[in-house]
């Protein structure tokens, strides 16, 4: 009988733990979720409801879109969406070619001094990216490439991080199907397109969606070599937009110009949230 105290005091004890749990899980997805859903609630709101509300209104009765026909009509939103999508994919497919040559040759080529270079290469990590910068902001100047796509990809196309991550999964492969692989007479490209990619591909999708984000959430670099409005990202552009007369007086506009931004990434982690998180925690090999 005590016994059955025991296991039902358990029980019990085990549900209001679970419900302070989720209760507690429910007000933090509220916290963090709130700004984003006043975000598109004020986006939602004509100009002429939003001024007239003198306490703000967690919902609205006549929503429009005509906010968002605005941020891309009133500002050349559109020209900087173009930027960002041309900055994003040539940087991620020079990055990737990059990434998967480097990669392969750390892990299966042998040649003198790969340990010391690539301990070398990891080092790399440990310099404060504000070093790098501002030599790369003197190269790029030096070079005559401010206000270009040239000087907006060349400091993006190579990530130590990302050629550590690939090489370790390309490292864990069996060694036995690179030797079987030699023994047939494939040659190293092929055996690295036929067999490391398609084996590693979860690890890769994931490099790329990071570097898209990456790319898409740009601001420092751009903003320092780029002056010239025609070759302003959207995150550079948001800023231009929220400091000129159309940003400050106009804020369900602005905050339609924020939502379209931030659109794209929300759906891209939505859609690839399983892949991100499979390529990061799983390994080189299939089971």
């Amino acid at each position: 009988m005590d016994y059955e105290k025991i296991e039902k005091t358990a029980a019990r004890k085990a549900r209001i733990v679970k419900a302070f749990t989720y209760a507690a899980l429910i007000f933090w997805a509220v916290l963090v979720l709130f700004p984003f859903y006043w975000m598109v609630l004020t986006s939602l709101k004509g100009y002429g409801e939003y001024n007239s509300e003198f306490v703000p209104k967690l919902f609205t009765a006549n929503p429009t879109l005509q906010n968002y026909v605005q941020a891309f009509t009133d500002v050349p939103l559109g020209q900087y969406f173009l930027n960002t999508i041309i900055f994003t994919l040539v940087t991620t497919a020079i990055m990737l070619i990059v990434t998967v040559l480097a990669a392969f040759a750390f892990a299966r080529l042998e040649f003198r001094g790969k340990n010391l270079a690539f301990t070398l290469f990891l080092s790399l990590m440990m310099i404060p990216s504000e070093l790098v910068v501002i030599t790369n902001y003197v190269t790029v100047t030096d070079w005559e490439l401010r206000n270009t796509f040239a000087g907006l990809i060349l400091p993006s196309v190579a990530s130590v991080f990302y050629i550590y991550l690939l090489k370790e999964n390309f490292a864990q492969v069996p060694n036995e199907l690179y030797y079987a692989a030699k023994m047939d007479g494939t040659s190293d490209f092929m055996f690295l397109w036929k067999v490391l990619i398609p084996i590693c591909r979860p690890t890769i999708v994931t490099i790329i969606i990071l570097k898209v984000v990456e790319c898409w959430n740009s601001f420092v670099w751009p903003r320092l070599v780029t002056d010239d409005e025609r070759y302003f990202l959207v995150s550079g552009g948001i800023q231009s937009i929220r400091e000129s007369g159309f940003g400050r007086e106009n804020i369900p506009a602005m905050m339609a110009a924020v939502v379209a931004v931030s659109a794209p990434l929300i759906v891209l982690f939505l859609v690839f949230r399983n892949r991100i998180m499979e390529g990061v925690s799983r390994g080189g090999t299939k089971g």
